[in-house]
């Protein structure tokens, strides 16, 4: 009977160890300055875990707000050794993807968002700044349009040229202004 009663032990150790393996809660604070993401993560009423790591896929980055909800790896079942491998917001994610879309998101609503009819850009009134680029190329075969609730400046350390092969057209309802030290209408 001890040789079985040592079985059922070692198998009850076992089974608890895998209900200890995986753990689901919400993200209370977190640390986003050091090599790893740290998070605090409330998994129960009565199991708070402090410096919890956060994988994250390579190449993307984000910082759970506060509520968010991940899921936790403990290694071995050892809830002293975990890591957060997935999380999500339900209050600030997209809704209403279609099969196949992608989105990067925030939780202030800006994003970019490949949809199965285009690549739509959300700025939220934010700027939208593209820095350091040795060239920046617009190649499309339809138009381009540029909406503008303000002013518009194209300046150009070089030659500035505007092609047109079906005609060149510039209007204005205050005037247009051309200025430069040498001018050529053809």
């Amino acid at each position: 009977m001890t040789e079985l009663s040592g079985i059922r032990g070692s198998v009850e150790r076992i089974g608890r160890r895998l209900l200890m393996t995986i753990g689901r809660g919400r993200v209370t604070t977190g640390d986003d300055t050091g090599n790893v993401q740290i998070q605090q993560v409330q998994l129960g009423a009565n199991e708070l875990r402090d410096q919890t790591p956060r994988l994250a896929e390579f190449g993307f980055a984000s910082m759970p707000p506060a509520g968010a909800d991940v899921i936790v790896l403990f290694v071995g079942g050892d809830r002293s050794n975990g890591v957060i491998i997935a999380s999500g917001d339900i209050a600030t994610r997209m809704k209403n993807l279609q099969p196949g879309e992608s989105a990067l998101y925030d939780a202030q609503g800006k994003s970019v968002y490949l949809s199965v009819g285009g690549i739509v850009i959300e700025a939220k009134g934010q700027p939208v700044t593209i820095n350091n680029a040795s060239t920046a190329t617009i190649d499309t075969s339809g138009d381009v349009t540029v909406n503008c609730g303000g002013n518009a400046e194209v300046a150009a350390a070089g030659t500035a040229t505007i092609n047109g092969q079906g005609g060149v057209s510039v209007e204005s309802a205050a005037g247009v202004t051309i200025t430069g030290s040498s001018i050529a209408l053809n």
